[in-house]
């Protein structure tokens, strides 16, 4: 079997005009970056705007384990799969960090015959979007520390800056800094932090802006520091909002590229979902709906993050309405949950797999909770049986799921035609009765305790006395209002990564919180996540290169 890039190699694509065409879209409202990628023109939003929405289907996920899931491959797969049927559909993606691609995780194009492409320019840098959330967000740094070096006549706190710096890359030496050293003339001496870019508040400020006076409106209510005596300072007292915005100009526009079957795909924007809310931008999403009849997009990780975030956030926030959700799951994965070891999962083992199917049942009870119809599917590898299968698909159709087989990481849309089936059944015949899980008037704890106990599935919540003071201080600062974005691990329902399957009897642990007031909700720091992830031992890059001719290879 060829390499995902080298299979992404070998694809003929189509010029960008060709396939936005299919859309409807002139070669005026196109931004284009060479012959394959292309920014769509605000101009382009002005003549669709008042087009009526087309079904939107969310792909998630059980929580992910080394056997692999493939999210983002089922959602590309599926796009094809829907025009192999004749349907008119458009997927709607995040674009790939550089922390994970060069780190252990890899790229995020899907993958096998599952691909958005091109491939290689969308795993690097794209279209420049990160570079320019990159340069806003540190601009906003040396604004900030620039304010306090030449006279300080906000009377910010050194000790309380907020706002931390950012690099698209896992750099774990950068988490704790002291900055200033030197002579006067450089600065105050203090302590500071980078995060990875994806974990930004402006990453989430863009994804979630509606159009440039939006995005203005929420830079300029950034928290970046208090004063000496406790106020808040934001973006807009330092007079940044102006410069950022014109460093975000082009990064607000949604991109157009395109799958290895010539489905569009609108990638844009990506907040980490263990930190961040985890799905691509609202406009991105809101473009795609007036576009095609069917849209497909995802949220990271598994449905207890990525989710959760897409529906208590996202769709809160946006006014979005989802009509159907695709879980994905593997019998590898699921036999991991049971308690296998890596090395055996390709043996048949329906003990094992009762075991860790409960992890996809709690999966399956939380997004039903949304109101939304749920269609469970596998990603088909070769060592699986019939038997493995009948067990997933009996158990699936027991709790009021549709359930197709996915074979479209070796086959393509051809693959997914089953699935694209199963979901334009449920989309037909299930209406969505969404709802969010909570209120915006409950209280900051209340919020946090209803995702830990409905989500999770944990008994209560513990607080460092650093989480108690901080979500006193958001609350008087009238932030009470917000939803939460928890930052937990992804390998687990709960805040402890080597907790498989579906845990029970555990409290969540949170140990800080801070208001992320221009994108409007409020991060809850669970257990030991880190917003600056480090390298593995063995890092991907240690297997990327590139020949003399410019070729590419190694990216995954």
């Amino acid at each position: 079997m060829k390499t995902d890039i080298e299979i992404a190699q070998e694809a003929k694509m189509l010029p960008i005009r060709e396939v936005a065409k299919t859309y409807g879209i002139e070669e005026e409202d196109l931004e284009l970056y060479g012959k394959y990628k292309a920014k769509l023109t605000d101009d382009l939003w002005e003549k669709i705007k008042d087009r009526p929405d087309g079904k939107l289907v969310l792909v998630t996920a059980i929580n992910p384990t080394p056997a692999g899931e493939g999210k983002t491959t089922t959602s590309v797969g599926l796009g094809e799969a829907f025009a192999k049927i004749g349907k008119k559909a458009i997927i709607a993606l995040r674009e790939p960090s550089l922390g994970p691609c060069f780190g252990i995780k890899g790229g995020a194009a899907g993958g096998g015959y599952a691909q958005v492409v091109p491939m290689e320019d969308l795993n690097l840098h794209f279209t420049g979007d990160f570079h320019a959330i990159t340069s806003a967000n540190n601009l906003l740094a040396a604004l900030l520390d620039n304010h306090i070096q030449q006279g300080n006549a906000l009377g910010i706190d050194p000790r309380q800056v907020l706002w931390k710096r950012c690099l698209d890359m896992n750099d774990r030496v950068l988490r704790n800094v002291v900055v200033g050293l030197g002579a006067k003339a450089d600065g105050m001496v203090r302590e500071d932090h980078f995060v990875i870019t994806v974990a930004s508040e402006i990453m989430a400020i863009l994804c979630l802006a509606n159009d440039m006076k939006d995005l203005k409106e929420r830079l300029g209510k950034i928290v970046v520091a208090y004063t000496f005596s406790g106020e808040p300072v934001t973006a807009a007292q330092l007079q940044a909002v102006g410069a950022m915005a014109a460093l975000l100009k082009d990064a607000l526009k949604p991109n157009l590229i395109q799958t290895l079957e010539h489905t569009g795909a609108i990638v844009h924007g990506g907040p980490f979902a263990n930190i961040a809310h985890g799905c691509n931008s609202v406009r991105a999403t809101k473009t795609a709906l007036k576009l095609a009849d069917i849209v497909v997009t995802e949220a990271g990780f598994g449905a207890d993050l990525g989710a959760e975030k897409f529906f208590d956030i996202k769709c809160r926030k946006a006014g979005l309405k989802p009509d159907a959700v695709v879980l994905v799951a593997t019998i590898r994965a699921l036999k991991y949950n049971g308690g296998v070891p890596k090395s055996e999962l390709g043996k048949e083992d329906l003990a094992a797999l009762s075991r860790g199917i409960v992890n996809l049942e709690k999966h399956i009870e939380n997004l039903q909770k949304y109101g939304v119809p749920v269609v469970v599917t596998l990603n088909s590898f070769l060592t699986d049986t019939e038997a493995e299968y009948q067990y997933v698909k009996k158990f699936c159709q027991e709790r009021d799921c549709e359930f197709a087989l996915s074979e479209v990481w070796a086959k393509g849309g051809e693959g997914g035609v089953a699935l694209a089936e199963k979901v334009l059944h449920t989309l037909e015949r299930k209406e969505s009765q969404f709802k969010v899980l909570y209120p915006d008037d409950m209280s900051l704890k209340d919020k946090i305790y209803t995702v830990a106990s409905e989500i999770y599935g944990a008994d209560g919540v513990t607080y460092a006395p650093a989480a108690e003071r901080a979500l006193k201080q958001i609350t008087d600062m009238g932030f009470g209002n917000l939803p939460v974005c928890m930052a937990k691990t992804q390998y687990s329902l709960s805040d402890d990564q080597t907790k498989l399957g579906r845990p029970t009897g555990f409290n969540l642990n949170v140990r800080d919180a801070y208001v992320s007031a221009g994108a409007g909700f409020v991060v809850v720091l669970t257990g030991a996540i880190m917003t600056m992830p480090g390298l593995p031992k063995t890092p991907a890059a240690n297997g990327i290169d590139v020949n003399e001719e410019g070729k590419i290879t190694g990216l995954f």
